[in-house]
């Protein structure tokens, strides 16, 4: 079926506070002298004998009011504000542009007393993909000295006319059909988590959303191109269902599982050990980002798994040395653990049951600067190219910029990304020994190379993740069946947000990990997601 959003009138923007208006601008007009300053001193590529500064700031502020949704203000730096409001306003509502992103080229002086500053938007149409284009602003100067942008609909987009404008159409085609692994019928209505893996499952075989950005005159509604087109036709018609490595026994479980999350942002996956096929993939909440495969994060403290794996690898310490944890360690920062524990004396193993970020960051001249990076990749898989069915984010670990980063590398985080996808994965190769490349939908390709773990190294990381159940942080685990074995991890997002909660785990033929945003601690908030799952399948 297709549905019409036809961009004709003006759609009335929503009016900010007088008072908020007023603060935005002044702010805006701060930063647009600030950086008119900064050009002004020479400071910058149009310095000295370029286009006036002030204007180039003036752009770069409209720009970035525009960018943030801004429209009020942006719409004053034009020589029409109130024109300017309602067809900005229009354009990014009738059009359903979310958070466009507004680059500024470098300016040039047209001859006419007018700055022109070419600029490249990225305008993200909701459910579709993201339309690019190129425009420029005009900017004259006023009687008063001050510079304005030159209002004109072509700024918008170089088409945009009183004669011609745009019309979004979108045309949706019936929601692909997906199988478990058993032919079990999978879909949004029985397991709403799986909504975002499903429309990417649809996009990969060439059905879901489509839709087209096109120029229609403006009095005879006549199309006279298309300017964007998202999503493609199937070439032939499905002769069937998706089938997928899912398990709808197991996804059920998690979708169950992340109540326990108390409404906050998560993701979790499960995958087998034997051969890294996924058995569930579920998001809180359930529509939109699959952060489970495509998310970004610092995997807090689940990263010693790999940290360990390299200092074990090399024989640089051994479960039995003793590292100490004191309670603060100093590396271009003051690192310290969580609620600033200590274990005055700890061999490594406590190090590892107990998470001391001070013990594992005080070993951090025992590995290279690009060593951890090196033994993620060869051994883990991690920043290679997966191939997993559908877009998945395959890690990185970044050689450390300075002592800084190098300490924090060394407990997840600083620079080093991950998601459940990954840390699942990680969970599984250190208690295998061998890597396999994670699949959501049978016969993907693979093109992935790495190097199974010693023997002597995975029984070492399988004790200390048993011991992190039996007597350390992931005890929420140590009454469920089976010799289980987990770590957990608290990942620091920023200084006004509170941490970001992880636990991975395996028992059996099955590895798992889970994230909860904002969760605190590892064994308070992923820790009861993974105690439901596990509780509700049996052992594999």
């Amino acid at each position: 079926m297709d549905t019409h959003v036809d961009f004709t009138q003006p759609a009335p923007g929503r009016r900010r506070p007088r008072r908020a208006v007023k603060a935005l601008t002044a702010v805006a007009v701060v930063a647009a002298l600030a950086v008119g300053g900064a050009y002004a001193a020479g400071i910058g590529p149009f310095a000295d004998d370029g286009p006036d500064p002030e204007a180039t700031a003036e752009a770069r502020a409209f720009l970035a009011d525009w960018s943030a949704g801004r429209l009020p203000a942006a719409a004053a730096r034009t020589t029409s504000p109130d024109r300017a409001r309602q067809v900005l306003s229009s354009f990014t509502t009738g059009l359903d542009i979310t958070r466009p992103k507004l680059t500024a080229k470098a300016p040039k002086e047209t001859g006419d007393g007018t700055v022109t500053v070419p600029f490249t938007a990225r305008m993200p149409i909701t459910g579709l993909g993201t339309w690019t284009y190129t425009s420029a602003l005009p900017l004259r100067q006023q009687k008063d000295g001050a510079w304005k942008v030159d209002w004109r609909l072509s700024l918008v987009h170089p088409r945009l006319s009183d004669t011609e404008k745009f019309r979004l159409e979108r045309e949706e085609d019936k929601p692909v059909e997906a199988t478990d692994r058993d032919g079990e019928t999978l879909s949004g209505a029985t397991h709403p988590s799986l909504a975002p893996v499903l429309a990417q499952l649809a996009a990969r075989s060439g059905g879901g959303p489509r839709g087209a950005v096109l120029l229609v005159d403006r009095a005879s509604g006549e199309v006279e191109r298309t300017e964007a087109a998202f999503g493609r036709k199937p070439a032939t018609k499905s002769d069937g269902p998706v089938r997928t490595t899912l398990d709808a026994t197991w996804q059920s479980a998690a979708e169950r599982a992340l109540a326990e999350a108390d409404g906050k942002n998560a993701a979790l996956v499960a995958l087998r050990i034997d051969d890294g096929e996924i058995l569930a993939v579920a998001n809180s909440p359930a529509s939109g980002f699959n952060r489970a495969v495509s998310g970004t994060y610092a995997p807090g403290s689940t990263w010693k798994i790999v940290t360990s794996s390299a200092l074990l690898l090399k024989g640089a310490v051994a479960p039995d040395d003793v590292v100490d944890c004191p309670k603060y360690l100093t590396v271009g920062k003051k690192w310290q653990n969580v609620e600033t524990s200590e274990h005055p004396g700890a061999t490594f193993r406590e190090d590892f049951t107990e998470s001391c970020n001070t013990a594992f960051i005080s070993l951090r001249g025992k590995l290279a600067d690009g060593e951890l990076g090196d033994v993620a990749k060869k051994y883990f898989g991690v920043g290679q190219t997966w191939h997993v069915g559908v877009p998945s984010y395959d890690g990185s670990v970044p050689v450390p910029r300075d002592a800084t980063e190098k300490a924090a590398s060394m407990i997840g985080q600083g620079r080093v990304q991950a998601n459940p996808l990954i840390m699942a994965s990680v969970t599984a190769t250190a208690v295998s020994g061998t890597f396999h490349q994670p699949s959501l939908v049978p016969g993907t390709e693979d093109t992935t190379t790495t190097t199974p773990l010693p023997r002597e190294v995975v029984s070492q990381l399988r004790a200390l993740m048993r011991a992190t159940v039996t007597e350390g942080t992931a005890d929420v685990l140590a009454d469920l069946p089976g010799e289980i074995g987990a770590k957990t991890g608290t990942a620091e997002v920023s200084d006004d947000q509170d941490n970001n909660g992880w636990m991975v785990a395996h028992r059996g033929n099955v590895a798992v990990a889970c994230v909860v945003e904002e969760g605190v601690t590892g064994g308070g908030s992923a820790g009861p997601v993974l105690h439901s799952l596990l509780s509700a399948v049996p052992e594999d």
